[in-house]
């Protein structure tokens, strides 16, 4: 089970309607061994697509050191589909390298960038194998 705050929430789901039409992506950084995602890093899609996300080699590198610096780690792995509903792809299982994280995706296909609600939903993705799993959300954390 994934347990978020809503203000976390409601920042991938801003990220998200704000890149679209293209995929949003980042990740929600967290102590070490906490499980608690805490600060909330977007990235640039690099791949500028609305169908397909990557990381910019460079940018995942200073992520990774800053991380290390702040006794930090990813706790979620996040994207947007932008036309397809929040479950992970055949290309979103292959790029899944984090086994200890929480992979979320928020769907904008209903209402793109404009009002309206989005599919929030979030998987565990190990050695290609995808479970769904509960997501609460906290006002804060306690």
């Amino acid at each position: 089970m994934l347990t978020l705050t809503t203000a976390v929430r409601d920042q991938l789901v801003a990220h998200a309607k704000r890149d679209h039409p293209d995929e949003a992506c980042g990740i929600v950084a967290g102590p070490e061994g906490s499980d608690r995602a805490e600060r909330v890093v977007e990235m640039v899609n690099a791949a500028s697509s609305p169908t397909f996300y990557e990381f910019d080699s460079q940018e995942l590198l200073a992520l990774y050191k800053d991380l290390w610096d702040r006794d930090e780690e990813p706790v979620v792995v996040y994207h947007s589909h932008t036309a397809t509903e929040a479950y992970p792809s055949r290309t979103d299982i292959g790029l899944a390298s984090e086994p200890g994280a929480h992979y979320v995706l928020v769907s904008t296909r209903e209402h793109g960038n404009s009002d309206g609600p989005v599919e929030f939903r979030s998987y565990r993705i190990i050695d290609g194998e995808v479970a769904e799993e509960e997501v609460t959300f906290v006002k804060e954390y306690s």
